[in-house]
């Protein structure tokens, strides 16, 4: 996915009547015929918070099932509000791909309030200091043992993880909203907790993402806070952080996908690629 000069804004779908159409964008490195995890929870999301979004209610989980495959075919959202309450509102997105659906989505949103008394832990965890945006598309990627480079390659290691990206557009001609910057985002969970001396052998099947808040940066850094793996079954967890600090926490279950093994050390990886799963 070479990003040309024709393309000065890439996103992973345009609109063609009421669904949408994936670009070169969206391919994943599963398959050729795939689509990738951030086109298709970030897609969700979107839907989620032009539907049934409010001024008064603030985005606190958002959970993605990615329980089939997505294609490079026409796209179709099916969205409703399933709960309405003064302090509660939780709605429902199917992701519909040929007459059946490949991802469900849920969004919870709760009405901000003052904060009950007390102090209480906070883990402040250390997290690896983000370079400075440089103005183009691709995202960085670090561990501890390399620091920060534009491509995963360098990352096949058994240390810590972190990525950091702005997410582009999802939808052709539209500014992607924090909310869904810091979905797309957070879908980088697996790939932070994932990826190990081989690449990637764990596909997710799910992605959960927490907030606290909103992010107040374009460009939005997760790093990896745990992996447990047993049986061809794994669990991750990973923080979301910003320029003011951790606002959210993002979590996965994968499944061993030896052999459509991720291998970034053998893919060409030049300043065009937008995603690395």
């Amino acid at each position: 996915m070479q990003q040309s000069t024709d393309d000065p804004e890439p996103a992973h779908f345009t609109v063609d009547g009421r669904g949408f159409i994936p670009t070169k964008y969206a391919q994943s490195h599963w398959g050729s015929d795939h689509l990738n995890g951030p086109a298709v929870v970030g897609l969700a999301a979107r839907g989620l918070e032009m539907d049934c979004g409010s001024a008064d209610l603030r985005p606190v989980r958002l959970t993605v099932d990615l329980f089939r495959a997505a294609r490079n075919a026409p796209t179709t959202l099916n969205i409703a509000v399933v709960r309405d309450g003064h302090r509660v509102r939780v709605a429902e997105c199917e992701v519909v791909q040929d007459g059946r659906p490949v991802a469900k989505a849920s969004l919870v949103q709760y009405r901000p309030s003052s904060p009950p008394p007390g102090e209480l832990w906070e883990p402040g965890p250390v997290l690896a200091q983000p370079p400075d945006p440089d103005g183009s598309v691709p995202p960085f990627v670090g561990s501890d043992d390399v620091g920060w480079t534009r491509s995963p390659a360098a990352h096949q290691n058994a240390s810590r993880k972190r990525f950091y990206n702005d997410g582009i557009r999802v939808v052709a001609g539209e500014t992607n909203s924090p909310f869904v910057r810091a979905a797309m985002v957070a879908e980088a969970t697996s790939l932070v907790t994932n990826l190990g001396t081989a690449g990637i052998g764990y596909i997710n099947g799910d992605l959960t993402v927490a907030l606290s808040r909103l992010p107040v940066d374009d460009w939005v850094g997760i790093q990896a806070d745990s992996h447990h793996a047993a049986d061809g079954l794994a669990v991750g967890t990973a923080t979301l952080f910003d320029s003011r600090g951790p606002f959210g926490a993002g979590m996965t279950t994968a499944i061993a996908n030896p052999a459509a093994q991720i291998d970034f050390s053998t893919r060409d990886f030049g300043l065009g690629n937008i995603s690395y799963e």
